[in-house]
């Protein structure tokens, strides 16, 4: 007799197009700014009853050497348009976008998620991202202000004048003014939304710092956690743990922190990012897997991730060829927009010595010690490999990165979505409508009605401090007009 597991697995899809995981030489790969390329990824995932279709962020083309990454993804659109022309050919399917906190103020965004929330029927996300980046910076008035150490501050105040602004309208469609001063924004008057389907949009978090795991267990609902073998080249999604116990450790220390929030382990949910490869036998996936991290790491990309670490131009070098006996030169800056992780000099040590060991060339070694697919073999094998890591507690669920736009998802919602279904641990149809629902989050209170200020500061909308306040009226939206 089976025992079937409990704990249900949740689902969602990243669209594919950053670092080295896209394969975009292959002839089945599409535009990725085409809006028909979103759809497909949309349509599947919605097809496969995931939680929601997830989009990453890029404010400025990477720069390698002084010049524009070729190698890179090029073109990226705005994510909530994007999201806004899916939520009018999706109907259940959650839908994020990744969103800076550092060069956007929260007036614009929060009506911006709120009206995405509105438009959708409940189904808005937010991943909240942070920046010290100078070079990105520069695109923006406060180019390159903010330092490093403050970026979860501004981040984390950032959220919560959000939630001050989605909670100034009752449920019921009664607007009040707002206010909050604090250290990062001191802003006061009436928001334009009434509050939406969901109450706040979900709130999302990829950071993996101390930091950042704070930032989560006190912010966020969901965390898109990396997932991949250690040592890999330095990228946005980073390495976070590459094996089953080094998951339940990270998972422990993210759940344990919630209680000093007042917060339940099933008020966060732990997604990581994962490849799938499958096969109908284990070989044929290796074979297959293999081959996309070839096409992945391609002989330029293998110099473009060695010259990241070593921090100077190795043009010269073959990447067939054996790694560079000169040393890594330590902070450089000759990559610009991508965020490093660890230190490149040990980095660089680790490489030499997976290089000796197993008589590796560059683009090998790139290879081998470069994120890889998680998940690999028949489809029994993912689906009962992803089951394990749920109910053992190294996840909540996964976020899926297919290396193929936009069909990449296509092979796992076919054959890998009906056996986890027959596992008992995937849902067989929708069973709300909101993204909150799907994830098994319950709908924010109205704390504006509690008097509660998230900023330490009263939230009596009365307390401005002549800031035009129009103390004790209130307006109602009734069939479109306002009556004051």
């Amino acid at each position: 007799m089976t025992v079937r597991s409990r704990k249900e697995i949740h689902l969602a899809a990243h669209f594919p197009g950053v670092d080295n995981t896209t394969v975009r030489a292959d002839p089945r790969s599409r535009s990725q700014i085409d809006l028909s390329s979103f759809e497909h990824l949309a349509r599947t995932a919605e097809r496969g009853l995931f939680d929601f279709f997830f989009l990453a962020e890029g404010l400025r083309p990477r720069e390698h050497k002084d010049r524009i990454h070729d190698l890179d993804v090029v073109g990226r659109p705005e994510s909530l348009t994007v999201l806004g022309a899916l939520a009018g050919v999706t109907e259940r399917l959650g839908l994020a976008a990744t969103v800076n906190a550092t060069f956007n103020e929260p007036y614009e965004l929060a009506r911006r998620f709120a009206t995405l929330d509105h438009l959708s029927g409940g189904r808005a996300g937010w991943n909240v991202v942070t920046s010290s980046d100078a070079f990105t910076g520069e695109n923006f008035r406060r180019g390159g202000f903010l330092d490093r150490a403050e970026r979860y501050t501004r981040a984390a105040e950032f959220v919560e004048v959000a939630r001050t602004l989605w909670d100034s309208w009752t449920p019921d469609g009664v607007s009040r003014p707002f206010a909050h001063r604090g250290r990062h924004f001191d802003i006061a008057g009436e928001f334009t939304v009434p509050r939406s389907p969901q109450g706040h949009p979900v709130v999302i978090q990829a950071g993996d710092s101390g930091e950042g795991r704070e930032f989560a267990a006190a912010t966020a609902d969901v965390v898109f956690s990396g997932w991949g073998s250690g040592g890999c080249p330095p990228g946005r999604h980073g390495t976070r743990y590459g094996s089953l116990e080094a998951g339940r450790a990270f998972y422990a220390d993210v759940k344990r922190r919630l209680a000093k929030y007042g917060r339940e382990p099933g008020d966060l949910k732990i997604m990581p990012g994962v490849g799938v490869v499958l096969g109908d036998t284990a070989a044929e996936a290796q074979e297959r897997a293999t081959e996309i991290r070839r096409q992945q790491v391609s002989p330029q990309n293998a110099i473009l991730a060695l010259e990241q670490i070593w921090g100077v131009d190795l043009s010269a070098y073959d990447p067939d060829g054996p790694l560079p006996e000169i040393d890594p030169v330590a902070d450089s800056v000759i990559t610009q927009g991508r965020t490093r992780r660890g230190d490149t000099v040990v980095i660089a040590e680790k490489w030499r010595a997976l290089s000796k060991e197993k008589g590796l060339s560059i683009r090998e070694t790139v290879i081998e010690a470069g994120a890889r697919q998680s998940f690999i073999g028949t489809p029994d094998a993912v689906a009962a490999e992803l089951e394990e890591f749920v109910r053992r507690d190294a996840a909540d669920g996964f976020i899926l990165l297919p290396h193929l736009t936009p069909g990449g998802l296509d092979e796992f919602v076919d054959r890998v979505v009906p056996l986890l279904q027959e596992r008992g641990v995937f849902r067989t149809e929708y069973r709300g409508s909101t993204l909150r629902s799907h994830l098994g989050l319950e709908r924010p209170e109205d704390r504006g009605r509690s008097g509660r200020s998230t900023s330490g500061h009263p939230s009596n909308p009365d307390d401005r401090r002549g800031r035009g306040a129009r103390c004790g009226e209130r307006r109602r939206v009734v069939s479109g007009r306002e009556e004051a």
